[in-house]
């Protein structure tokens, strides 16, 4: 038995898109291995970073909207690795919103069934459409409040997209966070290769870094496939 992984998370680097009430990222050096070897005789390099928790593919702590919610530190890995199910909602149109029929027909279609503790991802067609150009974080598809309380009432623990946010960009009621808040649930954004994974079972692991008090977190996304 072997296993085939499919990375989904997004390169981390200095310039990299993040919303613009987040820090931008920055990278540099703190030692270089000519500064090192001078300084111990041996030659090693570190660099500085300088990120918000959200920037890069990330998880939100339910803290994050819900401040009687656990931080990114006090929530148990189930809610990071696990089954998981991706969605193909690559048909709804970056204008309109994600609706229970477009899930239960993208269900429908994978000849999957979500099962209560599953991770849900949702293919959308927005990373290979728009990374790297100006409609990345103004223009994209969401969950309206029907389609995020429809996944949750199914029993999912964390709801991902291959997008800035389950909400769409004009969405004043952040309605797949406020699902999220009502039923302690995180979600994952930035995801992207979704594509490779659209209409699949996998196992998932997105695990976050261990913030003390954290809002959130980068994390490494990866698909895992039993050969």
């Amino acid at each position: 038995m072997g296993f085939h992984l499919i990375d989904l998370s997004q390169e981390i680097y200095q310039g990299m898109p993040v919303f613009p009430l987040h820090q931008k990222t920055m990278i540099f050096p703190n030692i270089t291995h000519k500064e090192s070897e001078k300084e111990i005789g041996f030659p090693f390099a570190t660099n500085n970073l300088l990120i918000n928790e959200h920037g890069p593919t990330h998880s939100d702590a339910i803290y994050e909207y819900d401040p009687t919610g656990p931080t990114i530190d006090e929530m148990p890995l189930h809610y990071f690795y696990g089954p998981a199910l991706c969605l193909d909602v690559s048909s709804v149109s970056p204008d309109q919103f994600i609706q229970p029929d477009d899930l239960e027909t993208a269900l429908a279609r994978s000849g999957q069934r979500i099962e209560p503790g599953d991770i849900l991802l949702l293919y959308t067609g927005h990373y290979e459409r728009a990374y790297g150009t100006k409609e990345w974080l103004t223009r994209y598809t969401g969950l309206n409040l029907a389609a995020a309380e429809w996944l949750a009432k199914r029993g999912v623990v964390n709801i991902g997209i291959d997008a800035p946010a389950i909400d769409k960009p004009d969405d004043s009621q952040f309605s797949g966070h406020c699902i999220c808040r009502k039923y302690r649930l995180t979600n994952t954004e930035n995801l992207c290769n979704l594509d490779q994974v659209a209409g699949k079972r996998f196992v998932y692991f997105g695990l976050p870094l261990k913030i003390r008090r954290g809002t959130g977190s980068p994390v490494r996304a990866v698909a895992v496939f039993v050969d």
